[in-house]
């Protein structure tokens, strides 16, 4: 399935006029307001199976529980993950393949070769009285129970628009396997159907869209206007083949080629280049994280005075209290700053601190 680098002037553009509808991105209400934005990452936060902390095995990750939960607190987007089915329903759920136990034994599919109704097959069913099959995960190379105190079914697309508080903004993520290497014309495919159920039911909800993937986050900027871009990264944390996914300055290449409204990059990588950072907002792009160390107070504020415009957390309730906290102390005349005119250096002590447990 390999396959050249997309070009964005090599795309075809049948349906521009059906997703070019205008709205106001994100990225603008950020450059021009002080607003610092929280994103609940897969809802409530992410499922961790495998820690003793209960806040993240509280509600299942990807869920309308798990949103509306999110929605409770104070964050302005929740993000989660949109596959697209065999008979093409997008649905959310993070991993490449789903697993099962049944007897003992251990199935294994690739959710994009299931229908939508095999999907919602798995986990709590709908039907009262329905069982459906028991749901296992893959961690660190272990299979572990998907076991959390508040279940939830699995969800498509169209059910989070019809469902989830319209308060809160969707970070939808176009989720590709980064083992596959996908011909041009099936990613346009896949968007397209995304893009269909977005324009049908986001109505006034505000929407970004953001991928890991090179090509798609190119496709899905060239086919609508209407919702900013964001391109996903790891920083330099981790190498892949494609040299586009491998460091803050690729990535400030790539959004600035492809016309992309910004990119959200592990936090890590921000903090070991600072300096390309803050090219990233020279160069009139939006900056985002996410990562474990955005479950600290001490690293959102360092980061909110580095520039970074938002975090995608786990711990929402937590880290909408400490950034509401923050936004009071603003307000007041602040904290923000030591005497001396830096960061405080309690704040820089603990993040040290975190940075070396990690």
């Amino acid at each position: 399935m390999a396959t050249k680098a997309v070009h964005v002037s090599d795309v075809p553009n049948p349906h521009t006029t059906s997703f070019s509808l205008y709205s106001k991105p994100i990225v603008s209400e950020v450059e021009h307001s002080p607003k610092f934005v929280v994103i609940g990452h897969r809802g409530h936060g992410m499922n961790m199976l495998q820690s003793t902390d209960r806040r993240m095995k509280a509600f299942k990750e990807n869920s309308i529980l798990s949103f509306n939960k999110a929605a409770n607190h104070s964050v302005d987007y929740i993000e989660f993950d949109v596959q697209v089915t065999k008979d093409d329903v997008p649905i959310i759920f993070h991993d490449d393949f789903i697993l099962h136990q049944e007897h003992g034994a251990i199935y294994e599919n690739r959710v994009t070769d299931l229908t939508c109704d095999e999907v919602f097959s798995y986990g709590p069913q709908r039907e009262a009285g329905s069982v459906g099959k028991t749901l296992v995960r893959k961690v660190n190379g272990n299979v572990v129970g998907w076991d959390v105190e508040s279940d939830d079914q699995l969800c498509s697309l169209q059910e989070a628009f019809e469902k989830v508080n319209p308060k809160v903004g969707f970070n939808v993520e176009l989720k590709f396997d980064d083992n596959v290497d996908y011909k041009q014309d099936h990613l346009i495919h896949v968007l397209q159907v995304i893009l269909k159920v977005v324009n049908e039911h986001a109505k006034e909800r505000s929407i970004i869209f953001s991928s890991f993937q090179p090509d798609a986050a190119l496709l899905i900027k060239k086919l609508q206007q209407r919702y900013p871009v964001y391109f996903l990264t790891n920083g330099g944390t981790e190498l892949y083949n494609d040299v586009r996914r491998n460091s803050l300055e690729e990535a400030k290449r790539l959004a600035l080629e492809g016309g992309l409204d910004g990119i959200v990059s592990e936090v890590k990588g921000v903090f070991r280049n600072p300096s390309a950072a803050r090219e990233i907002k020279e160069a009139n792009l939006s900056l985002l994280t996410y990562g474990k160390l955005n479950n600290y107070p001490e690293t959102v504020h360092v980061q909110r005075l580095m520039g970074v415009d938002g975090v995608i957390v786990d711990l929402v309730e937590e880290i909408t209290m400490a950034v509401d906290e923050m936004n009071t102390r603003k307000g007041r005349g602040g904290v923000e700053k030591g005497e001396n005119g830096g960061i405080e250096l309690s704040f820089l002590l603990n993040l040290i601190s975190q940075v070396i447990q990690h």
